[in-house]
This record gives C-alpha cells, structure tokens and sequence, in this order.
C-alpha cells in the first residue's frame, strides 16, 4: 500500500483527469479540502468543502463549485483543489445534506427533493460568506455541472456574483428573472443531448440577448456529462477544451474590477466544436492537463 503522504506529494504533478478518473488520488486530493459550516437565513447549518491556493499574499477572487445529480464527491472536491492551484479560493457546496449518490435512481431522488427556496438561501448565503473571507476579494464567481449548472445560472439570478459558468444544466428560465443576473455568463452545451437539448438552448440564448445580458455559448461535438471522466459519455477533447475556456473565462472576469470587460451583450459568441476540432486539443500544450466532472 502506498502511504498517504508520497500520494499526495505526487498529486502535485498529476493532471486533473487523471486524478478524477482514479477513486483513491481523487480521495487524497479531497482530503485536503476543509470543511465548513454555515447557519443560513431560514434556520438550517449546511456544510461545504474550502480549498485554498497554497500561498495567498493579497486577496483572490473566490468560486463557487455546484455539483451535479451525484452530490458533493471527491470528484467535485478534485476540481476545488484544482482551482485553488490556479489560484482561486474554491468553496464546493453541498446541496444534498451530505448524501452521495451511488445509483442514478438515488441521484434522482435527490434532485427531486431539493426545495428551490432553501437551494438559493443555501448558495446565496455561501456566496455572501466566500465575500466575506479575509483571503478572498469581492470578486466571486460560480461554476456548476449538469444539476449544478442550472443552480449556478440561478445563483447568478440571486446573488452578486462576478462571473457564473453552465455546464449542460437546465436553462429554462424567464426574461424576468435572467434581467437580474449581473454577470457575464459561460455556456458549455451539447449537440447530442437528450436532456438539455437545443430548442432549450436558443431559447435561453434568445432570452438572454432580449434581457441585455452577456452570454458566451459553445455547442460541442459530444453528449451529455461529456466532462466526466468517470462515465460512459466522457470526450476527453471536448473536456479539455471547455475546461481551458472556463479558466480564462474566470480569469478574465474576476481578476478585474468589477464590471470592466464584459462583452456586448448584442454580440454574443457562439461556436460549435466539431469532433476533429475538439481531437486537435491533444496536439495543443496543456489543452488536455485539466478537465472536470459532469
């Protein structure tokens, strides 16, 4: 067996796919992450996980990470650890008190007893506490995947965040409600999926644009959780790819003053991914050393 200490000493090297893709160095990079506790506004002590960079000489923008159906796992704990290397204060948060799912039927039951109203007290709490943090700036983004991409948009409807990315999650959402956002806004989505499918998508896009909103938009090659590493529909270009957008994405917006930056919200980017487009990433420095979870 090898000890704890040489695991995690050589996590330091190792890409983020791969750490994602292996339960036991996607466990080692999970228990570097702190765990936290908050009381929210409507009487209930819910828990995160807090990743900070390893050095912190003047404060740095925080992030928000939603997990998707599964619950909050080591995988979505890898990717905190992660951005805190690239050095963000990463907060993974938990939306299912603590549960894991381990079957698609279990993560379905789940989802369907989240309560909407206590979900944004719990994200717009945690997003008031990350501000707050003597290591962070005011600058606070949030990224979610899958279920946790349609509470990161929503995140951005109620809370003042910098800078919010979607993962293939549920955009149905009103022009009313998407006119409160002050944020720009990152969509990674899917040509092959079933379940956020396009209608859905030029839809929102077409709300967006209607409520004066900046949104960017990829349409890639792939289906589904296409950022897993652990499932079935997992595409390692399109992963890559979206993950390398995400980073400068957050870079740009939240390691600048507020509000300087953005994009024309008339002019919004969209651009879809071919599979030879999305392969080429593996000939480009770097382009595949991160990815991230459904």
């Amino acid at each position: 067996m090898i000890p704890r200490r040489t695991v995690m000493k050589g996590l330091a090297g190792v890409p983020l796919a791969a750490v994602l893709a292996d339960p036991r160095l996607a466990r080692a990079a999970a228990d570097e992450l702190q765990q936290v506790s908050l009381p929210t506004a409507d009487g209930r002590t819910v828990e995160a996980a807090l990743a900070l960079p390893d050095r912190i000489e003047d404060p740095v923008p925080g992030v928000i990470l939603v997990h998707e159906w599964w619950g909050l796992n080591d995988q979505i704990k890898s990717v905190a650890r992660e951005l805190a290397q690239q050095g963000f204060a990463t907060l993974a948060v938990d939306l299912f008190g603590g549960e894991v799912a381990e079957t698609p039927e279990r993560a379905r039951e789940l989802t369907g007893a989240v309560k909407p109203e206590q979900a944004i007290a719990t994200l717009t709490g945690w997003v008031d506490w990350l501000e707050k943090r003597q290591e962070t700036s005011s600058q606070v983004g949030v990224v979610g995947w899958c279920f946790g991409g349609g509470w990161a948009l929503r995140t951005a409807i109620h809370a003042p965040v910098d800078a919010a990315v979607i993962y293939y999650g549920n955009v149905d959402v009103p022009v009313d409600d998407l006119q409160k956002i002050d944020a720009p806004v990152l969509g990674h989505f899917a040509t092959k999926d079933q379940h956020i499918t396009e209608s859905m998508v030029n839809t929102f896009q077409e709300r967006m644009r209607e409520a004066g909103q900046p949104l960017e938009l990829y349409w890639y090659d792939a289906d589904h959780a296409f950022a897993n590493p652990t499932g079935a529909r997992y595409d390692a270009g399109a992963a890559a790819v979206s993950w390398t957008r995400t980073l400068a994405f957050l870079v740009e917006h939240l390691r600048t003053a507020r509000g300087q930056g953005r994009a024309d919200p008339t002019e919004q980017p969209v651009q879809t991914e071919t599979k030879a487009e999305t392969d080429a990433a593996d000939e480009v420095p770097d382009a595949g050393a991160v990815t991230a979870p459904q």
